[in-house]
């Protein structure tokens, strides 16, 4: 006896069920794929902002703590302010500091500068500072590889731990070099001495009627990172000298720590300074998330 494949009602049951998978089907291909998605954008912005705050923090961590300016991005060289004092809140765009030598301090198996004038010695006088376990031609060279031969010892300037700092004329900031010039700033401008690695002159005037200390900081770059908003970088300036006139435009070193950056912020309490990156994509309905970090 024969028996019919299918009957109408059977077709149109199992038609309606195969539309009934198919439509969850796509839904779930869909939903899984959009999480995939998701998840490749979080863990991307997750790691490169996370990337970006640790390169600033890294070099902010060794900073010349009463140099830190914030500034607004009007052209106008002299619109600084000091960021532990700065009223400019989220108008504020670029973030700028002086950096101790870090790498040199720490040297290969002992320090290549040792942060101590001998304000005793002998030879210590306004025209010469002895610092006692100092190696000016090691850390010339050290100064000549981390730069890329955009700097050498002569381009460095000491900073007197425990010194009244001027932020406004101090360190360069607005190319004024009037105090820095004559030994009155924050930044003492030094050359090497021919032959004697643990002697510093100043590149400019001397130590007449300077209040010399005993602990000193040394530096050779500044650093500066700059977000643009127009095209969402944030930029990080470095090997730049502002004791000699410099800005970070015209720095020797740059690199865009990272693209898409919606807002960079950055605050200061008392030495205290503490930086904020949000970055954001439009692939997932305009996604943000930020990263901070306190560096003290």
């Amino acid at each position: 006896m024969r028996k019919s494949a299918f009957t109408l009602l059977e077709l149109i049951f199992v038609i309606v069920i195969i539309g009934i998978l198919s439509k969850f089907g796509i839904e779930l291909l869909f939903q899984a794929y959009k999480n995939f998605i998701f998840s490749n954008v979080n863990n991307a912005l997750q790691s490169n902002s996370a990337a970006a705050v640790e390169t600033i923090a890294s070099r902010l961590q060794y900073r010349i703590k009463d140099s830190v300016i914030a500034r607004i991005n009007s052209g106008n060289q002299n619109d600084f302010q000091a960021l532990a004092s700065s009223s400019y809140g989220d108008t504020a765009t670029i973030l700028e500091w002086v950096g101790s030598d870090i790498d040199g301090f720490r040297g290969d198996s002992l320090p290549m500068w040792s942060g101590i004038i001998d304000l005793r010695h002998p030879n210590t006088n306004e025209s010469v500072l002895v610092s006692p376990g100092t190696n000016t031609g090691a850390l010339n060279t050290l100064i000549e590889v981390l730069s890329n031969g955009g700097s050498d010892i002569n381009d460095s300037a000491l900073y007197f731990i425990g010194s009244d700092s001027d932020i406004k004329t101090g360190y360069g900031w607005d190319g004024n070099l009037t105090a820095i010039n004559t030994q009155n700033g924050a930044m003492h401008p030094i050359h090497s001495v021919n032959g004697q690695p643990t002697q510093f002159a100043p590149a400019l005037g001397d130590f007449t009627g300077i209040d010399v200390y005993e602990y000193y900081q040394l530096a050779w770059s500044a650093y500066a990172v700059v977000h643009t908003p127009a095209d969402g970088n944030l930029t990080l300036y470095y090997d730049y000298q502002p004791w000699q006139g410099d800005g970070y435009a015209n720095a020797n070193g740059k690199v865009v720590l990272m693209e898409n950056v919606d807002t960079f912020r950055f605050r200061a309490v008392g030495s205290i300074v503490k930086i904020q990156v949000c970055v954001k994509t439009d692939l997932m309905g305009d996604y943000s998330l930020c990263k901070e970090k306190t560096i003290f």
